[in-house]
């Protein structure tokens, strides 16, 4: 778990740019298939769909899980093991970023077919069919994996600066 902004900024990064990166190209593919433009398409799409990412995970769907988490989910079972708490939040995480970045997916494409809410409903579980195993078999644990090292290199030279002494 990130302890700080920084570590915080670094594990969205990760995950946020894995996750729009691959889920990207999955809804493209679903879309339109394996183009001969398909690469172009993903890349296309996604600096844009990066950006609103990252700004809805930071500041509407990453406090948001960690309220309700921290405040009316979180027992002492799962305090037991940090990847309990991990794999919870994630879970949350990821309900929560499918709900808006396939809203969005939907306006940015103008993809609303003859019933937007039915067409909203498809999109939604088809992404969540992917995103869910996506984020906790692969990108979440390579964003750990990437957040454990930085956290191991900094540690010794947090551990070596001098400590301030309140009088």
């Amino acid at each position: 778990m990130p302890k700080n902004f920084k570590e915080e900024l670094l594990f969205t990064a990760v995950m946020a740019g894995l996750m729009v990166l691959v889920m990207a190209g999955y809804n493209i593919a679903l879309a339109d298939g394996f183009s001969h433009h398909f690469i172009r398409e993903v890349l296309t799409g996604y600096p844009l769909a990066l950006v609103v990412a990252a700004i809805c995970d930071l500041g509407i769907i990453g406090p948001g899980v960690k309220y309700i988490f921290f405040h009316f989910i979180i027992n002492d079972y799962m305090k037991k093991k940090q990847i309990r708490i991990a794999l919870t939040i994630s879970v949350m995480m990821v309900a929560g970023m499918v709900t808006l970045m396939s809203l969005f997916g939907m306006v940015v494409t103008q993809n609303f077919g003859d019933n937007a809410l039915l067409t909203y409903l498809h999109t939604w579980i088809f992404n969540l069919f992917m995103a869910l195993p996506l984020q906790l078999l692969i990108v979440g644990p390579i964003a750990r994996a990437i957040l454990g090292a930085v956290q191991k290199r900094t540690a010794p030279a947090e551990n070596l600066a001098p400590k301030s002494v309140e009088d």
